[in-house]
């Protein structure tokens, strides 16, 4: 069976502590009870949540949906955005299986990150590795106004924001979550190639979200 993996990758420094911690985790459990009602998603989503602060966590690895465990998420520390990009890579690279000559493998992988501020660790080679690594649609989410967009712009091209006051806008975005890897699911089961890496394959972002172009 063919999986469709989606990486969580958030951001859990100190600035996030309060209301926009309490946001992501509740976040989370939104988008793992709405998937977990898809039986398309069911069948090939594989989840896993690397968590970044002042080092890079692998929170929960590439699960299905059924045994996936919530973890535990606390705000503390720096912004190790870098490390974050590194371990992501090489998580890809271990995790995601790869096709031979009798066996077809994974799909791409999408890729959800979320930052409220600047990478204050050695992120540029990072940005150069993760380039590398074959990926279907990845999508940057920066938090309120301290979140470096320039930085999110040399990751991917989709960008968006939300603002980190705004609880609804989190709980908007992780539905949106839901309804992309739900989205992207169907078309795993229904066609033979793969998405492309640009967000217009993806449901329309909410009105809560705003496009960075």
């Amino acid at each position: 069976m063919r999986r469709l993996p989606v990486y969580l990758v958030l951001d859990t420094s100190a600035s996030m502590f309060g209301a926009p911690i309490k946001a992501v985790a509740s976040g989370v459990s939104t988008l793992m009870g709405a998937l977990r009602q898809d039986p398309y998603a069911l069948e090939s989503a594989y989840l896993s949540v690397i968590t970044f602060s002042n080092d890079a966590n692998l929170a929960v690895p590439l699960t299905d949906l059924v045994s996936f465990q919530e973890p535990e998420i606390k705000a503390q520390g720096m912004t190790a955005l870098g490390g974050a990009l590194r371990l992501l890579s090489t998580r890809i690279k271990e995790e995601v299986q790869t096709g031979s000559a009798d066996k077809k493998g994974d799909w791409k992988p999408l890729i959800f990150l979320m930052t409220d501020g600047a990478p204050n660790d050695d992120w540029e080679p990072a940005v150069e590795e993760f380039s590398t690594v074959p990926t279907a649609i990845v999508v940057a989410c920066a938090v309120g106004e301290h979140a470096d967009v320039s930085v999110l712009k040399r990751i991917t091209e989709n960008v968006i924001r939300i603002d980190n006051n705004d609880p609804e806008a989190f709980a908007a975005f992780f539905k949106w979550v839901s309804s992309s890897v739900s989205n992207t699911s169907k078309k795993v089961d229904l066609t033979k190639k793969d998405v492309d890496n640009k967000m217009d394959e993806l449901p329309p972002p909410p009105p809560e979200v705003t496009v960075v172009l």
